[in-house]
Protein backbone atom coordinates (compact mmCIF):
# COMPACT_ATOMS: atom_id res chain seq x y z
CA UNK A 1 0.00 0.00 0.00
CA UNK A 2 1.31 3.42 -1.06
CA UNK A 3 -1.09 6.25 -0.64
CA UNK A 4 -0.63 10.46 -0.52
CA UNK A 5 -3.72 12.15 1.99
CA UNK A 6 -4.72 15.08 3.37
CA UNK A 7 -2.92 14.95 7.13
CA UNK A 8 -6.48 17.01 8.18
CA UNK A 9 -8.98 14.60 6.59
CA UNK A 10 -6.57 11.49 7.86
CA UNK A 11 -6.26 13.03 11.02
CA UNK A 12 -10.47 13.04 11.33
CA UNK A 13 -11.02 10.20 10.09
CA UNK A 14 -8.59 8.02 12.57
CA UNK A 15 -10.07 9.61 15.27
CA UNK A 16 -13.63 9.04 14.14
CA UNK A 17 -13.05 5.24 13.33
CA UNK A 18 -10.73 4.55 16.32
CA UNK A 19 -13.33 5.95 18.75
CA UNK A 20 -14.91 2.48 19.22
CA UNK A 21 -11.38 0.58 20.48
CA UNK A 22 -11.68 -0.21 24.06
CA UNK A 23 -8.80 0.94 26.24
CA UNK A 24 -8.37 -2.85 27.10
CA UNK A 25 -9.22 -5.00 24.34
CA UNK A 26 -10.67 -8.23 25.23
CA UNK A 27 -8.80 -9.43 22.39
CA UNK A 28 -4.96 -7.44 21.22
CA UNK A 29 -6.18 -7.77 17.70
CA UNK A 30 -9.54 -5.79 18.27
CA UNK A 31 -6.77 -3.07 19.30
CA UNK A 32 -6.36 -2.35 15.40
CA UNK A 33 -7.92 -0.02 12.93
CA UNK A 34 -8.05 -1.24 9.31
CA UNK A 35 -6.78 0.58 6.37
CA UNK A 36 -7.45 -0.09 2.66
CA UNK A 37 -6.39 1.63 -0.03
CA UNK A 38 -8.79 1.05 -3.05
CA UNK A 39 -10.56 2.77 -6.07
CA UNK A 40 -8.92 6.19 -5.10
CA UNK A 41 -10.45 6.27 -1.37
CA UNK A 42 -8.72 5.39 2.10
CA UNK A 43 -10.86 3.24 3.85
CA UNK A 44 -11.24 3.10 7.76
CA UNK A 45 -12.61 0.28 9.84
CA UNK A 46 -12.36 -1.06 14.03
CA UNK A 47 -14.67 -3.38 15.50
CA UNK A 48 -15.41 -5.23 18.87
CA UNK A 49 -17.59 -7.44 18.61
CA UNK A 50 -20.62 -4.85 19.66
CA UNK A 51 -20.34 -2.04 17.32
CA UNK A 52 -18.18 -1.68 13.98
CA UNK A 53 -17.05 1.87 12.75
CA UNK A 54 -16.69 2.29 8.61
CA UNK A 55 -15.09 5.30 7.08
CA UNK A 56 -13.76 6.29 3.96
CA UNK A 57 -11.98 9.38 2.41
CA UNK A 58 -10.28 10.64 -0.83
CA UNK A 59 -6.56 9.60 -1.33
CA UNK A 60 -3.83 9.64 -4.03
CA UNK A 61 -3.39 6.02 -4.10
CA UNK A 62 0.00 4.83 -5.96
CA UNK A 63 -0.44 1.24 -4.77
CA UNK A 64 -3.19 -0.51 -3.70
CA UNK A 65 -3.50 -2.64 -0.25
CA UNK A 66 -4.23 -3.23 3.10
CA UNK A 67 -2.73 -2.91 6.92
CA UNK A 68 -3.93 -3.28 10.67
CA UNK A 69 -2.24 -0.71 13.14
CA UNK A 70 -2.86 -0.15 16.61
CA UNK A 71 -5.86 2.45 16.50
CA UNK A 72 -4.95 4.54 19.44
CA UNK A 73 -0.92 5.02 18.40
CA UNK A 74 -2.31 5.92 14.77
CA UNK A 75 -4.82 8.63 15.93
CA UNK A 76 -2.32 9.99 18.51
CA UNK A 77 0.05 10.34 15.58
CA UNK A 78 -2.48 11.39 12.85
CA UNK A 79 -3.33 14.76 15.20
CA UNK A 80 -0.25 15.73 15.13
CA UNK A 81 1.34 15.60 12.03
CA UNK A 82 2.83 18.89 11.00
CA UNK A 83 2.13 19.36 7.23
CA UNK A 84 -0.73 19.37 5.05
CA UNK A 85 0.36 16.05 3.56
CA UNK A 86 0.75 12.84 4.84
CA UNK A 87 2.28 9.46 2.90
CA UNK A 88 1.46 6.22 4.03
CA UNK A 89 3.44 3.24 2.87
CA UNK A 90 3.57 -0.61 3.89
CA UNK A 91 6.33 -3.47 3.77
CA UNK A 92 5.78 -6.90 5.16
CA UNK A 93 6.33 -5.82 8.50
CA UNK A 94 5.52 -2.15 9.06
CA UNK A 95 3.37 1.29 7.95
CA UNK A 96 5.56 4.24 7.64
CA UNK A 97 3.97 7.41 8.06
CA UNK A 98 5.36 10.67 6.39
CA UNK A 99 4.59 14.32 7.25
CA UNK A 100 6.61 17.24 5.79
CA UNK A 101 9.81 16.33 7.91
CA UNK A 102 8.88 13.86 10.43
CA UNK A 103 8.62 10.06 10.14
CA UNK A 104 6.85 7.25 12.02
CA UNK A 105 7.38 3.58 11.35
CA UNK A 106 4.15 1.67 13.34
CA UNK A 107 4.26 -2.42 13.45
CA UNK A 108 1.70 -4.30 11.04
CA UNK A 109 -1.12 -6.58 13.48
CA UNK A 110 -1.99 -9.94 11.44
CA UNK A 111 -4.48 -8.31 9.08
CA UNK A 112 -6.23 -12.23 8.29
CA UNK A 113 -6.21 -12.36 11.86
CA UNK A 114 -8.94 -9.58 11.84
CA UNK A 115 -12.58 -10.83 12.55
CA UNK A 116 -15.08 -10.25 9.38
CA UNK A 117 -17.59 -7.02 10.09
CA UNK A 118 -21.05 -7.33 9.95
CA UNK A 119 -22.90 -6.96 7.15
CA UNK A 120 -24.59 -3.53 7.53
CA UNK A 121 -28.61 -3.90 7.25
CA UNK A 122 -31.23 -2.52 4.92
CA UNK A 123 -31.61 1.12 4.77
CA UNK A 124 -34.94 1.74 7.13
CA UNK A 125 -35.37 5.36 6.85
CA UNK A 126 -33.67 8.64 7.41
CA UNK A 127 -34.04 12.14 9.57
CA UNK A 128 -32.50 15.09 10.05
CA UNK A 129 -28.96 15.15 12.12
CA UNK A 130 -29.88 17.53 14.59
CA UNK A 131 -33.52 15.73 14.99
CA UNK A 132 -31.71 12.94 16.09
CA UNK A 133 -29.42 14.11 18.46
CA UNK A 134 -31.48 15.74 20.54
CA UNK A 135 -33.95 12.38 20.31
CA UNK A 136 -30.83 10.50 21.55
CA UNK A 137 -30.30 13.63 24.57
CA UNK A 138 -33.87 13.22 25.54
CA UNK A 139 -34.49 9.46 25.84
CA UNK A 140 -30.51 8.71 26.75
CA UNK A 141 -31.38 10.52 30.47
CA UNK A 142 -32.99 7.75 32.43
CA UNK A 143 -30.98 4.93 31.08
CA UNK A 144 -29.86 2.45 34.15
CA UNK A 145 -26.01 2.28 34.85
CA UNK A 146 -26.77 -1.01 36.37
CA UNK A 147 -24.61 -3.69 34.34
CA UNK A 148 -26.26 -6.80 35.49
CA UNK A 149 -29.66 -5.54 34.32
CA UNK A 150 -28.87 -5.40 30.21
CA UNK A 151 -32.23 -4.45 29.37
CA UNK A 152 -32.62 -1.36 31.68
CA UNK A 153 -28.95 0.04 30.32
CA UNK A 154 -31.13 0.14 26.60
CA UNK A 155 -32.90 2.47 24.86
CA UNK A 156 -36.15 1.21 22.73
CA UNK A 157 -36.46 2.46 19.72
CA UNK A 158 -39.84 2.14 18.76
CA UNK A 159 -40.33 2.56 14.53
CA UNK A 160 -44.00 3.05 13.84
CA UNK A 161 -44.57 4.60 9.86
CA UNK A 162 -43.13 8.11 10.17
CA UNK A 163 -43.05 8.27 13.94
CA UNK A 164 -40.10 7.01 15.69
CA UNK A 165 -40.18 6.65 19.46
CA UNK A 166 -37.14 6.40 22.09
CA UNK A 167 -37.28 5.07 25.52
CA UNK A 168 -35.40 4.63 28.29
CA UNK A 169 -36.01 3.84 32.29
CA UNK A 170 -33.88 2.87 35.33
CA UNK A 171 -36.81 1.82 37.80
CA UNK A 172 -37.22 5.22 39.35
CA UNK A 173 -37.96 7.57 36.57
CA UNK A 174 -38.85 7.27 32.29
CA UNK A 175 -37.87 9.37 29.61
CA UNK A 176 -39.21 9.34 26.22
CA UNK A 177 -38.50 11.19 23.04
CA UNK A 178 -40.67 11.62 20.05
CA UNK A 179 -40.24 12.47 16.11
CA UNK A 180 -41.10 12.40 12.78
CA UNK A 181 -38.59 11.01 9.92
CA UNK A 182 -38.93 10.01 6.43
CA UNK A 183 -39.42 5.85 6.44
CA UNK A 184 -38.41 3.63 3.31
CA UNK A 185 -41.98 2.11 4.04
CA UNK A 186 -44.68 4.20 5.30
CA UNK A 187 -45.81 0.84 6.80
CA UNK A 188 -42.94 0.06 8.85
CA UNK A 189 -43.63 -1.42 12.87
CA UNK A 190 -40.88 -2.73 14.56
CA UNK A 191 -39.07 -2.46 17.67
CA UNK A 192 -35.55 -2.95 19.08
CA UNK A 193 -33.46 -2.19 21.93
CA UNK A 194 -29.79 -1.33 21.73
CA UNK A 195 -27.38 0.23 24.25
CA UNK A 196 -27.82 3.71 25.55
CA UNK A 197 -24.02 4.42 25.77
CA UNK A 198 -23.58 2.97 22.21
CA UNK A 199 -26.70 5.41 20.85
CA UNK A 200 -25.36 8.43 22.78
CA UNK A 201 -21.48 7.81 21.08
CA UNK A 202 -23.05 7.58 17.48
CA UNK A 203 -25.31 10.98 18.32
CA UNK A 204 -21.91 12.66 19.64
CA UNK A 205 -20.04 11.93 16.06
CA UNK A 206 -22.42 13.02 13.44
CA UNK A 207 -22.03 15.71 11.10
CA UNK A 208 -25.37 17.50 11.68
CA UNK A 209 -25.35 19.24 8.39
CA UNK A 210 -26.07 15.51 6.75
CA UNK A 211 -29.29 13.26 7.44
CA UNK A 212 -28.61 9.81 9.98
CA UNK A 213 -29.51 7.02 7.70
CA UNK A 214 -30.70 4.00 9.81
CA UNK A 215 -30.48 0.38 8.81
CA UNK A 216 -32.20 -2.62 10.37
CA UNK A 217 -33.57 -5.57 8.89
CA UNK A 218 -37.42 -5.16 10.18
CA UNK A 219 -38.02 -9.13 9.59
CA UNK A 220 -34.75 -10.35 11.66
CA UNK A 221 -33.76 -7.41 13.60
CA UNK A 222 -30.34 -8.32 14.96
CA UNK A 223 -28.31 -5.30 14.18
CA UNK A 224 -29.11 -1.52 13.74
CA UNK A 225 -27.04 0.59 11.56
CA UNK A 226 -26.38 4.51 11.29
CA UNK A 227 -25.29 6.17 7.97
CA UNK A 228 -24.02 9.57 8.35
CA UNK A 229 -21.61 11.74 6.24
CA UNK A 230 -19.66 8.67 4.42
CA UNK A 231 -19.30 7.00 8.34
CA UNK A 232 -21.36 3.46 9.01
CA UNK A 233 -21.52 2.31 12.72
CA UNK A 234 -23.43 -0.85 13.33
CA UNK A 235 -24.54 -2.00 16.82
CA UNK A 236 -25.40 -5.14 18.62
CA UNK A 237 -29.02 -5.19 19.74
CA UNK A 238 -30.18 -5.98 23.75
CA UNK A 239 -31.66 -9.80 23.69
CA UNK A 240 -34.74 -8.96 26.32
CA UNK A 241 -37.70 -7.79 27.07
CA UNK A 242 -38.18 -3.84 27.85
CA UNK A 243 -40.24 -3.21 30.67
CA UNK A 244 -44.24 -2.27 30.26
CA UNK A 245 -43.84 1.29 31.11
CA UNK A 246 -47.02 2.64 29.18
CA UNK A 247 -49.20 2.38 31.95
CA UNK A 248 -46.86 4.75 34.11
CA UNK A 249 -48.32 7.43 32.64
CA UNK A 250 -51.69 8.56 33.75
CA UNK A 251 -54.27 8.89 31.92
CA UNK A 252 -55.49 12.52 33.64
CA UNK A 253 -53.34 14.88 35.76
CA UNK A 254 -55.86 16.54 38.05
CA UNK A 255 -52.81 19.16 39.62
CA UNK A 256 -50.86 20.85 37.08
CA UNK A 257 -48.03 23.36 37.75
CA UNK A 258 -46.69 25.41 35.11
CA UNK A 259 -43.19 26.97 35.95
CA UNK A 260 -40.14 28.93 34.12
CA UNK A 261 -37.16 26.14 33.56
CA UNK A 262 -34.29 27.76 33.88
CA UNK A 263 -35.49 29.29 37.31
CA UNK A 264 -36.59 25.89 38.62
CA UNK A 265 -33.72 24.68 37.91
CA UNK A 266 -31.44 27.10 39.61
CA UNK A 267 -33.40 27.14 42.52
CA UNK A 268 -32.74 23.33 42.93
CA UNK A 269 -29.43 23.56 42.55
CA UNK A 270 -29.37 25.96 45.32
CA UNK A 271 -31.59 24.44 47.82
CA UNK A 272 -30.17 20.95 47.34
CA UNK A 273 -27.18 22.01 48.17
CA UNK A 274 -27.77 21.45 51.97
CA UNK A 275 -29.30 17.97 51.08
CA UNK A 276 -27.07 14.88 52.17
CA UNK A 277 -26.46 12.51 49.84
CA UNK A 278 -29.43 10.77 48.07
CA UNK A 279 -31.69 12.96 50.34
CA UNK A 280 -35.03 14.44 48.71
CA UNK A 281 -35.73 17.54 47.80
CA UNK A 282 -39.23 18.76 48.46
CA UNK A 283 -41.66 20.98 46.49
CA UNK A 284 -44.50 21.85 48.33
CA UNK A 285 -47.18 23.54 45.94
CA UNK A 286 -49.86 26.37 48.14
CA UNK A 287 -51.41 29.12 46.03
CA UNK A 288 -50.22 30.12 43.11
CA UNK A 289 -46.60 29.78 45.03
CA UNK A 290 -44.07 27.20 44.93
CA UNK A 291 -41.73 26.02 48.19
CA UNK A 292 -38.78 24.30 47.35
CA UNK A 293 -36.77 22.81 50.62
CA UNK A 294 -34.47 20.27 51.51
CA UNK A 295 -32.86 19.37 54.98
CA UNK A 296 -34.09 19.52 58.68
CA UNK A 297 -34.50 20.76 61.79
CA UNK A 298 -31.38 18.85 63.23
CA UNK A 299 -29.12 19.79 60.27
CA UNK A 300 -28.56 22.11 57.74
CA UNK A 301 -32.04 24.02 55.97
CA UNK A 302 -32.45 25.55 52.72
CA UNK A 303 -35.69 27.09 51.09
CA UNK A 304 -36.76 29.39 47.88
CA UNK A 305 -40.08 30.60 46.59
CA UNK A 306 -41.00 30.73 43.19
CA UNK A 307 -44.13 31.81 41.14
CA UNK A 308 -46.10 28.80 39.88
CA UNK A 309 -49.27 29.30 37.81
CA UNK A 310 -50.83 25.76 40.04
CA UNK A 311 -54.41 24.66 38.08
CA UNK A 312 -55.40 22.44 40.99
CA UNK A 313 -55.38 20.81 44.50
CA UNK A 314 -52.16 21.61 46.63
CA UNK A 315 -49.67 19.15 46.76
CA UNK A 316 -46.36 17.94 48.41
CA UNK A 317 -43.83 16.08 46.17
CA UNK A 318 -40.59 15.12 46.68
CA UNK A 319 -37.73 13.88 44.56
CA UNK A 320 -34.18 12.93 43.97
CA UNK A 321 -32.08 16.53 42.78
CA UNK A 322 -30.02 14.82 40.57
CA UNK A 323 -32.94 13.19 38.93
CA UNK A 324 -35.10 16.43 38.55
CA UNK A 325 -32.24 18.51 36.91
CA UNK A 326 -31.32 16.18 34.20
CA UNK A 327 -35.00 15.26 33.41
CA UNK A 328 -35.65 19.48 33.67
CA UNK A 329 -32.14 19.99 31.84
CA UNK A 330 -33.10 17.80 28.55
CA UNK A 331 -36.36 20.22 27.68
CA UNK A 332 -35.66 22.38 24.90
CA UNK A 333 -39.00 24.45 25.97
CA UNK A 334 -38.19 27.61 28.20
CA UNK A 335 -41.02 26.29 30.34
CA UNK A 336 -42.04 23.14 32.20
CA UNK A 337 -45.36 21.66 32.96
CA UNK A 338 -45.75 19.81 36.08
CA UNK A 339 -48.46 17.14 35.87
CA UNK A 340 -49.05 15.41 39.02
CA UNK A 341 -51.87 13.11 40.66
CA UNK A 342 -50.87 12.02 44.14
CA UNK A 343 -47.80 12.82 46.41
CA UNK A 344 -46.42 9.15 45.79
CA UNK A 345 -47.33 8.68 42.05
CA UNK A 346 -44.84 9.37 39.24
CA UNK A 347 -45.06 12.87 38.11
CA UNK A 348 -44.70 13.71 34.32
CA UNK A 349 -42.48 16.93 32.89
CA UNK A 350 -43.19 18.55 29.85
CA UNK A 351 -41.97 21.43 28.06
CA UNK A 352 -43.81 24.60 26.39
CA UNK A 353 -42.97 27.26 24.93
CA UNK A 354 -45.36 30.15 26.68
CA UNK A 355 -47.17 30.09 30.18
CA UNK A 356 -50.05 30.07 28.69
CA UNK A 357 -49.80 27.54 25.52
CA UNK A 358 -50.41 23.74 25.13
CA UNK A 359 -47.45 21.26 26.74
CA UNK A 360 -45.76 19.76 23.97
CA UNK A 361 -45.49 15.84 23.94
CA UNK A 362 -42.10 15.65 21.83
CA UNK A 363 -40.60 14.74 25.27
CA UNK A 364 -41.95 13.49 28.28
CA UNK A 365 -39.65 12.56 31.86
CA UNK A 366 -41.71 10.38 34.26
CA UNK A 367 -40.50 10.69 37.88
CA UNK A 368 -41.04 8.95 40.77
CA UNK A 369 -41.64 10.64 44.20
CA UNK A 370 -39.35 9.88 47.14
CA UNK A 371 -40.50 9.55 50.68
CA UNK A 372 -39.90 12.47 52.86
CA UNK A 373 -39.88 13.45 57.01
CA UNK A 374 -42.67 16.63 57.32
Amino acid sequence: MKVEIDSAALADAVAWTTRIIDARPAQPILGGVRLEAVDGTLQFSAFNYEISARHHIEAGIEEAGGALVVGKLLADITKSLPAEKTQLETSDSSLTITSGKSTFTLQLMPLSEYPDLPTVPPMLGQVDAPTFVQAVSQASVAVSREENRPVLTGVRIQFEGDKVVMTSTDRFRLSRSSFSWTPQNIDTQTVTLVRGSLLRDVARALDEHQNVVIDLDAESPSLLGFENAGRVSTSQLIDGEFPAIDRLFADEYPTQAVIDKQALIGAIKRVSLVAERNAPIRMEFNGQELLLSAGSADESQAREILDVDLDGEEITVAFNPAYLIEGLSAITEPFVRMKMTTAVKPVEFNGQQEADSDESMDYRYLLVPMRYNS
